[in-house]
């Protein structure tokens, strides 16, 4: 698959971010994850994001991380490309990336570098090296401490072929608009935020049409008809799934810091595709917001 392709393929559709499965030690469960893989793929997801920030990436070692993508990429093979999250300091999200593409990932999707501050430029250098250390499409994610401005995603494009994709998870509309504005139809373009269907319809009226769903780990029928009705401007069921669902689901993530992952793999549990607990510093939901879960969830009805 060429950057092109990828481009091409995140340009719309629905994309999500399946969990990483635990098993009862903490330890990567490759049966169990490659188990939620073909359950969701045909679903219908445009692509699926092995190792993103969903599937807890930042709480992997190095020798987990290929067994991830791995798995993804031999179970999702001509159902549903996949694209591998990537970050960290520079070199070692080069690691990450080139590993990705030896296994067979279609793009990588660009996580911010972490913790410490940095310049437009050092960050720019840094999405840069990550770019031209390989050869298929990256998807760079705009968000905590990566935070790039129009003209320095501008000299990324020149510089960097390969970087097809622009994903939005800061929700700075002026600065959205901006870099849609300056980069036209360079890139793709994501919406990124957490639960990103509540903001669905006002960045479609922005230009960016195409988000990731964290809920499809767990709802999925429900969350392709949010998709369909935010892609058709039907207000009606969009209202009705915010109110239903989406705005009581937030009420419950928005209780404890980390709650955006731990929620999702409540919500795989309930339906009976469990993948274990999350790993520290994050924390699972309590056994009352478990409960307060699974009454949304049957509210949305079989999936």
């Amino acid at each position: 698959m060429t950057p092109q392709d990828l481009k091409r393929i995140i340009s719309s559709g629905l994309l999500s971010f399946p969990i990483t499965d635990f098993d009862a030690e903490g330890n990567f469960d490759p049966r169990s994850y490659a188990a939620r893989l073909e359950w969701l793929a045909p679903y219908g997801a445009t692509a699926l994001f092995a190792a993103g920030g969903t599937g807890e990436f930042f709480s992997l070692v190095p020798g987990e991380y290929g067994q991830v993508i791995e798995t993804a990429v031999d179970t999702c093979r001509g159902k549903v490309p996949i694209i591998a999250g990537a970050g960290g300091p520079t070199r070692q999200a080069i690691a990450f990336a080139q590993e990705a593409e030896r296994l067979g990932a279609h793009g990588i999707l660009l996580l911010p570098h972490y913790l410490t501050e940095a310049s437009p430029e050092g960050i720019a250098a840094h999405v840069e090296a990550v770019c031209k250390s390989v050869q298929f499409g990256v998807i760079v994610y705009n968000r905590a401490v990566c935070r790039l401005q129009p003209a320095t995603l501008v000299q990324l494009a020149e510089r960097c072929p390969n970087l097809v994709g622009f994903k939005d998870g800061i929700g700075d509309i002026e600065l959205m608009v901006s870099i849609r504005q300056t980069l036209g139809d360079r890139v793709a373009y994501l919406g990124g935020l957490p639960t990103a269907e509540v903001y669905a319809a006002a960045y479609k009226a922005l230009g960016v049409p195409v988000y990731s769903s964290a809920v499809f780990n767990f709802v999925p029928k429900m969350a392709l008809e949010f998709y369909r009705a935010v892609t058709d401007d039907d207000r009606a069921t969009q209202s009705r799934l915010l109110d239903d669902f989406f705005l009581p689901y937030l009420a419950i993530r928005n209780r404890k810091a980390g709650y955006a992952v731990s929620i999702i793999k409540a919500g795989a549990e309930i339906v009976g595709h469990p993948g274990g607990p999350v790993r520290p510093p994050l924390t699972d939901l309590t056994p009352f917001e478990c409960e307060q879960l699974a009454v949304l969830i049957e509210r949305v009805g079989p999936q």
